[in-house]
């Protein structure tokens, strides 16, 4: 960076400093507190800078213990449990979208302060704990030479991975530690410019059709919207075919999908737009309605107008549905996982598991943790809960969430850390 940028980057970071977050509200829930809009020049950006986790390890509640089933990896990004207990951790970073604006160099150049400086391994790592100690014993390069993959599904002995430019499938058998053949192309994935490159993936309830999510070119519709055609979706995609459909759309990037077990509908963690103040707007969670539209870009939480589109829409607004529950402005939830046969007992016996990778457009950090959500007959049913934390310490971030596995085999939860690249395994202490 050039001495006069630099001093560029300064000056509007001063003036981001001026978006102070309102005290008071709560942006949690199914109805949550929507302040005014407050842009400005450069969004109030804060970066909690990597200082590593050294003999600490994360926190979770009284009664379950934390530990690193593997270290060392290259940007771990989503987990998937094999039936048999074996592991498997996408690793990779995409993207390269081209930046449009002198605020979006310097906005850039910031939020990489608080990024891993490893280099994604475009691979899948098994993990195995056989003897179910917390730790990896067998660690394998199961698929390599795969671009960016980030979304997994198992299916009738079949693997299926989304990289950033294509929905791919490999054969597997019960215990294979790696797989050497190359994927066979289900159907490519819209690839170009690829703001959001990260292809989220979810097989549906019966196994015949899966889902991708597929992330906008934009913050707001600010390169065009000619190029978000299948853009801020979710596709439906026959396995079989590979032919595919809208399933949703107006879904700005919709980074983690599940299905929820007891009604067995899609549901999805969804990142938000940016520059419209600390606390706008919030990131979500939502079960997916067919031929649903939530808004984007025209407007968010329902049928609030977004002004900085142009043309603007109203008839586009008039469809906009809201989402289910809000998890806060700028969490970056990247990571959701519904417990199975009655979780962990106790307090979380039924809900879901959100990974929040944490905030960058705002001065007070959020997210940069895993919280629950409680649930009742398969809605949320209750605010959501800390339940692994530790990962910002004096304003510094000792790793940042990303995917998040609840694992019915061994009865534990797998946490993907790509900042500190390490596979945390939590579990209650007696097991």
């Amino acid at each position: 960076m050039t001495m006069r940028t630099l001093l560029l980057c300064t000056g509007l970071l001063a003036l981001a400093a001026c978006g102070r977050s309102q005290l008071g509200l709560d942006q949690t829930g199914p109805h949550p507190d929507l302040p005014d809009q407050r842009p400005t020049l450069l969004p109030p950006m804060k970066i909690a800078t990597p200082v590593g986790w050294g003999n600490e390890k994360p926190t979770a509640p009284a009664g379950f213990t934390v530990k690193a089933l593997a270290t060392g990896l290259a940007i771990p990004r989503q987990t998937l449990v094999l039936p048999n207990g074996d592991i498997l951790v996408t690793e990779g970073a995409g993207g390269g979208a081209p930046a449009l604006r002198p605020k979006d160099v310097i906005a850039n150049y910031i939020k990489a302060m608080g990024k891993s400086p490893v280099r994604g391994g475009n691979r899948i790592t098994l993990l195995r704990d056989a003897d179910n100690d917390g730790h990896a014993e067998l660690r394998t390069s199961f698929i390599t030479g795969l671009n960016a993959p980030y979304g997994l599904a198992y299916v009738d002995g079949q693997i299926y991975v989304a990289a950033q430019d294509a929905l791919l499938r490999f054969p597997y058998r019960d215990g294979m530690t790696r797989i050497t053949m190359q994927g066979v192309e289900v159907t490519k994935l819209p690839a170009h410019i690829n703001h959001h490159w990260t292809k989220a993936l979810a097989a549906g309830p019966d196994g015949s059709k899966l889902y991708v999510g597929i992330g906008s070119n934009s913050n707001v519709g600010e390169r065009g919207m000619g190029i978000e055609q299948d853009r801020a979706v979710i596709w439906e995609i026959d396995r079989q075919s590979g032919m595919h459909r809208v399933y949703a759309s107006g879904i700005r990037n919709p980074t983690a999908l599940t299905v929820e077990p007891r009604t067995r509908r899609l549901w999805s963690v969804v990142n938000e737009r940016d520059e419209l103040g600390p606390q706008l707007v919030p990131d979500y969670m939502t079960a997916v309605r067919p031929g649903a539209f939530y808004g984007w870009p025209y407007s968010y939480w329902g049928q609030n107008v977004d002004p900085r589109v142009h043309p603007q829409k109203p008839d586009m607004v008039r469809r906009a549905i809201r989402p289910d529950y809000a998890l806060g402005s700028h969490v970056a939830a990247l990571g959701i996982s519904f417990t199975t046969d009655g979780g962990f007992g106790g307090s979380f016996t039924e809900g879901a598991f959100v990974g929040e990778h944490g905030s960058w457009n705002r001065q007070d950090l959020s997210g940069y943790k895993v919280v629950w959500v409680p649930f009742a007959n398969g809605r949320p049913s209750g605010k959501p809960q800390d339940f692994l934390t530790g990962f910002i310490k004096d304003d510094h971030a000792r790793g940042r969430p990303v995917g998040v596995t609840y694992d019915p085999v061994h009865g534990a939860l797998i946490v993907a850390d790509d900042l500190s690249n390490t596979i945390w395994r939590v579990a209650p202490s007696r097991r």
